[in-house]
């Protein structure tokens, strides 16, 4: 694969047009790609892009539970893989090749490990190992990222918060992606007035992009418990003041979801208060990349929860919230449980395949009763095992079809 790849690669730094749009903004997203396969089987083609750290040892382990799991639901799959981040610049001196985006968008769902490491910090910001993440995003326009937090009963011990503050909670941070302070312009450092170094970037919104992700928003609470709390700072940005006023105009629409307004400050505050308080939370970019990783502690461990990134068509992103974790990177210490239910998240809202989905659920929770734990979830009483054996064992439960007990 390495000798194949050529240096035509995709070198352009971010630099959206603001306003920029999807075609049929206001429908939720979806897509189902499905290539010929055997008689009586669903063939599709699954991108993976390991990435850099441990993103290959979780990746490898995923890809035999999603391959096992479709395998008993009667689906094939044509897994490509493709380097992107650090180890695509080792390869071929860029962090998205121009092959390894062509292999994610003509396939019908994308798994991502985890990208970026210490050896490539002092790189130029083109040439960073994260830019692969913002330019799959960009150029894939998945707007809509689906971050679920859960503290299941049998890790809420390994959260820092107290048992009756963590236990219950169960909630759906849905966060725009592709928008606001990440892609905004104008952006950048330059020299004022007074010989100073200023570096400066933009939150910008248009009406369409916040119209979107509040209707994914709205949808996915009226599947859940129908409560949607939008978090913004409309006390002092105005791109917030705008985005209250689109997302309270939509609300007239979903009469079935209670609405709240609520700060990003307070937010942050009540997450740790009270996380039970909240069911689905739609944000913008930045806040949404700060509150989920604080709703991820509350689980017990970042190692835990995966996403989805979708669009209005084409490939979906899948990928752990967590990041490459260099430090452990080849010890087998990784924990792929949060990359397994990112596989599980690709067969639900990537392909439509729910049943499959439900086994892969189903096998890490059956794990989990069993009493396996990666260190960053171990507690006294359980048995401690590496990323390698935790994927066995998910294995072992994915064949045997249990119906966990949540």
């Amino acid at each position: 694969m390495a000798a194949a790849l050529q240096t035509n690669t995709r070198l352009n730094p971010i630099n959206l047009v603001p306003g920029r749009s999807l075609a049929n903004p206001s429908r939720a997203p979806c897509r189902v790609r499905c290539a010929a396969a055997s008689p009586g089987k669903k063939r599709f083609n699954i991108a993976l892009l390991p990435g850099d750290g441990i993103g290959p040892e979780v990746i490898s382990v995923a890809k035999n539970v999603l391959q096992q799991a479709g395998s008993l639901e009667g689906l094939e799959f044509n897994f490509q893989e493709m380097p992107v981040g650090g180890a695509a610049l080792d390869l071929v001196g860029v962090p998205l090749p121009e092959e390894s985006f062509t292999a994610a968008k003509q396939s019908d769902a994308i798994l991502l490990g985890a990208i970026g490491g210490y050896k490539w910090d002092n790189n130029e910001k083109h040439l960073r190992p994260e830019m692969a993440l913002f330019y799959l995003r960009r150029d894939l326009k998945v707007f809509a990222n689906l971050r679920p937090a859960t503290v299941l009963p049998q890790l809420v011990d390994a959260s820092t918060l107290k048992r009756e503050v963590a236990e219950g909670v169960d909630m759906m941070i849905v966060r725009e992606l592709t928008g606001g302070i990440y892609f905004g312009e104008p952006r950048g450092i330059k020299t004022n007035e007074n010989g100073e170094e200023v570096g400066f970037n933009t939150e910008f919104y248009a009406a369409h992009e916040i119209d979107r992700i509040a209707r994914v928003a709205f949808e996915t609470a009226r599947k859940r418990r129908g409560k949607l709390c939008s978090v913004d700072k409309a006390n002092v940005l105005d791109a917030s003041i705008l985005w209250r006023r689109r997302v309270t105009a939509l609300a007239s629409e979903y009469p079935d979801v209670e609405l709240t307004h609520m700060y990003v400050d307070n937010a942050a505050m009540q997450l740790i208060r009270d996380p039970k308080q909240f069911d689905t939370i739609v944000t913008n970019n930045i806040f949404g990349d700060i509150l989920s990783d604080e709703a991820s502690m509350i689980t017990g461990s970042i190692g835990m929860l995966p996403s989805a990134s979708l669009g209005v068509s084409g490939p979906g992103l899948f990928e752990p919230i967590h990041g490459s974790a260099p430090d452990i990177a080849g010890q087998d210490k990784a924990n792929p449980l949060a990359t397994i239910l990112s596989a599980a998240m690709l067969l639900k809202y990537g392909l439509g395949e729910e049943k499959a989905a439900k086994r892969i659920e189903d096998a890490v929770l059956d794990t989990l009763n069993k009493g396996f734990r990666t260190g960053d979830i171990y507690s006294p009483g359980n048995k401690l095992v590496g990323c390698k054996e935790m994927g066995e064992e998910v294995l072992k439960s994915v064949d045997s079809k249990v119906t966990a007990t949540v």
